[in-house]
């Protein structure tokens, strides 16, 4: 149950805050009025659901009464009713909580996924390309948008790594647990013998980082530049436009070559390297949680095996929580929705 004190705060601080975005001055300076219209749009978002929680309180509240009646044919509509009625204000009440106390204080921010070909060889980048159109068109249904930041292909069409930026709200907080190795069982386009074989992609998602959450002193790093190459290694041009920071004290190392100037490759190798400095943060803050847990499974490191995707069974299992679809053509399609709820309902339970 929602606390009405806290709604009232926020109503308050709602006030607050369109009073300020009116303010010329603060108009005026686009930093401030971006970070105050996204809080304002927060708490707009939660007010939203706070009134149409105290509808579906009041609308069931109207099918007790008429449960109340003698009336049979009107009791059964009123207990289905009731009954649909219920599983919406469970869910809506759930997310307005999560909205109101994150599991993590990054949950809010966009999010940097990266998507690495593992084992497999060329298969597994054919893979990698499968996952990253799976997020793509997740992205497209929930109308969040998609910037590819650096990507390295291979001869055949798939992708050696992949690094995008997808922007929206609760970003890192949706996708935080696709994390981890994710397997595939298929009959490679490159295999003539037909037989199935196994191979691997590794995702990592990562909370943006702004420059209040991480600061990098310029003495911690290491910057080269070479010439970009492109499929295969060869060379696409002559200039050192390519990047390459190495960030010391923790020994990150990241590249980026898909810009024209070394100017926004150093812009977007940065951009990344905060990010992934910021998760190195939040995952020793979450090592902390789990070591008042009874158990770590379904951490979500990256190097645990998290999900397979059967292509002959047209199967995809979650092994986190047991869950098994046999719609993998829809999965594959950007239909993850009861993973990630099924996920965010498991992590919320072991909190």
């Amino acid at each position: 149950m929602i606390n009405g004190h806290k709604i009232e705060e926020l109503q308050k601080k709602s006030e607050q805050l369109e009073n300020q975005m009116n303010d010329p001055v603060i108009f005026n300076d686009l930093s401030k009025i971006k970070n105050i219209s996204k809080e304002y749009n927060e708490i707009k978002k939660i007010l939203d659901n706070f009134s149409t929680i105290k509808l579906l309180e009041k609308q069931i509240s109207e099918c007790d009464e008429i449960l109340k009646s003698a009336d049979i044919s009107m009791i059964e509509i009123a207990k289905s009713e009731k009954e649909n009625l219920e599983q919406k204000l469970n869910k809506l009440n759930l997310e307005t909580e999560e909205m109101i106390n994150p599991s993590s204080p990054y949950d809010k921010k966009n999010a940097i996924m990266e998507i690495r070909a593992g084992t497999g060889g060329e298969e597994s980048g054919l893979f990698s390309a499968d996952l990253f159109r799976m997020y793509s068109r997740y992205c497209e249904r929930h109308g969040l948008k998609l910037q590819i930041l650096s990507d390295s292909r291979t001869e055949i069409g798939g992708f050696k790594e992949i690094i995008f930026e997808i922007f929206g709200d609760n970003a890192f907080g949706v996708l935080k647990y696709e994390s981890g190795v994710h397997r595939v069982q298929r009959v490679p386009e490159t295999e003539k013998s037909g037989r199935i074989h196994t191979s691997a992609s590794t995702v990592a998602v990562l909370p943006e980082a702004e420059d209040v959450d991480i600061k990098i002193e310029e003495k911690d790093l290491k910057i080269d530049t070479f010439c970009s190459s492109g499929a295969g290694g060869q060379s696409v041009n002559t200039t050192y436009s390519a990047v390459r920071i190495t960030h010391l004290p923790s020994a990150v190392v990241v590249s980026c070559q898909d810009e024209r100037s070394q100017s926004q490759n150093r812009e977007k190798a940065m951009q990344i390297l905060k990010s992934r400095l910021l998760a190195l943060e939040e995952e020793k803050r979450q090592q902390e949680i789990a070591k008042n847990r009874k158990s770590q499974v379904g951490s979500g490191d990256r190097s645990e095996k998290i999900r397979t995707y059967n292509f002959p069974q047209n199967r995809v299992t979650d092994h986190r929580i047991n869950l098994t679809s046999y719609n993998l053509d829809r999965v594959l399609d950007g239909e993850i929705d009861e993973f990630i709820e099924k996920l965010k309902e498991f992590y919320r339970n072991e909190n």
